[in-house]
């Protein structure tokens, strides 16, 4: 196999779909064109289960207010 692109988030929705699916991690691989290995890996270090989407609560500063502060200050 030749090497692909990066792992990016439209092959991660893949990945965790099919692996919810009971497919197998040769079937996932040939969808997303990347090695086995690299599915196994990928799953592993996650433990086989999908990790949260983070989310920023709203009390966190704006890039806008950070801005604004910042220069504030200066």
């Amino acid at each position: 196999m030749n090497k692909s692109a990066a792992m990016n988030d439209d092959k991660k929705v893949i990945i965790w779909d099919k692996w919810e699916k009971g497919h197998s991690m040769g079937v996932i691989a040939r969808a997303i064109n990347k090695p086995p290995a690299t599915i196994f890996s990928y799953l592993r270090y996650h433990g086989g289960i999908q990790p949260y989407k983070r989310v920023r609560t709203s009390l966190n500063l704006t890039l806008e207010d950070r801005e604004e502060i910042s220069r504030g200050l200066a």
